[in-house]
């Protein structure tokens, strides 16, 4: 057996043996394993790519209800997985599941600055361009990367913005670049992994957008609407919102509203639409319903400012939830549920 096969992983031989197989059968393979499973073997095979024959071949050996044939060549990469992923699990949970896996691989490079506190990562991108900047906030954490974000100066926040939004593939060499040289400034002494799966665009964006302030929210999309009303208009588009509550499952409702406390229930439905309000009353327990009727009778004239507050907190609430897996939202594009 070669070095290079000796090397391999348990899972990064399953990667192989699955992408060896046709297509379905490897699909029939997946089913077995569980979500978090997959997620590691697509992972592996988005970083293996193609397998010289021979390794194949050895890998391939080892599983003994398997035949080999000799003289293809295994393919791998991000669309093989991701079909493979798809027909295993559908297209809604393999897209899920790229997702968590995409994430996973893209934040590796930047790992590092999940311990550093905000404002010192604002110190770290000092003088960077926004390109840059941009570059490794798309990388973080949205939780994490959007209070950076919100620390920029105006003019430069709106920029940075504006370039995640737009970005596209970056060269995983140039990724590794930033990531060392901010690893020099940080102290820190650990290197970059080689794999870098590079992770911009809209989404990223609007996932940072959703976790600022509402004052923060607000500034940065009426800048964007001066330097790219196309772009504002897309996040906006793909923004959640306090209303997006009633395209959840009744069961993904209920798990928000544990969370939340009726207080600040009862300020976000201050002139909500109907088919929101019920959709909140009918997933409370009788005793919470009451609780919430109650503090709805009592409020007064709020501001405006408070019931985007206390909208954005359920909003948070429901991203937190996603980002976790714990339910799913509907998107703009997929089919909505009607009440």
């Amino acid at each position: 057996m070669t070095e290079a096969t000796l090397a391999l992983s348990g899972t990064q031989k399953v990667a192989v043996v699955l992408m060896s197989m046709d297509q379905g059968a490897a699909a029939s393979v997946m089913k077995q394993f569980s979500e978090a499973e997959a997620e590691e073997i697509a992972s592996e095979i988005i970083k293996l790519r193609r397998v010289e024959s021979k390794v194949a071949d050895e890998v391939m050996n080892e599983y003994h209800d398997l035949t080999v044939k000799g003289g293809w060549s295994s393919r791998g990469g991000k669309d093989f997985a991701s079909s493979l992923l798809e027909a295993s699990f559908g297209a809604e949970r393999a897209g899920n599941l790229m997702n968590r896996v995409a994430s996973n691989m893209a934040g590796k490079a930047f790992e590092f600055l999940d311990s550093v506190e905000h404002g010192q990562v604002i110190t770290l991108l000092d003088g960077e361009l926004p390109q840059t900047i941009a570059l490794v906030l798309a990388h973080m954490r949205p939780e994490h990367a959007s209070p950076v974000l919100a620390g920029l100066d105006v003019g430069l926040r709106t920029e940075v913005a504006q370039c995640i939004g737009t970005m596209g593939t970056a060269i995983p060499e140039a990724v590794r670049v930033v990531a060392d040289t901010l690893k020099l400034r940080a102290g820190a002494v650990s290197s970059v992994g080689e794999s870098v799966e590079t992770v911009g665009g809209v989404q990223p964006l609007v996932e940072i957008i959703n976790r600022s302030d509402v004052s923060t929210e607000r500034a940065l999309l009426e800048q964007l609407d001066e330097i790219d009303p196309e772009l504002a208009e897309e996040v906006r588009s793909r923004m959640l919102t306090f209303a997006d509550i009633v395209k959840l499952e009744r069961r993904d409702v209920q798990q928000v509203l544990r969370g939340i406390d009726t207080g600040v229930l009862a300020i976000a439905m201050k002139g909500s639409t109907e088919a929101v309000i019920e959709v909140i009353k009918t997933n409370l327990s009788e005793r919470n319903r009451e609780i919430l009727e109650d503090e709805a009778k009592l409020l007064g004239p709020v501001r405006a400012s408070q019931v985007e507050e206390a909208r954005a907190e359920v909003v948070r609430a429901i991203r937190d939830l996603e980002a976790k897996g714990s339910i799913t939202v509907q998107r703009g594009d997929e089919d909505e549920y009607v009440y």
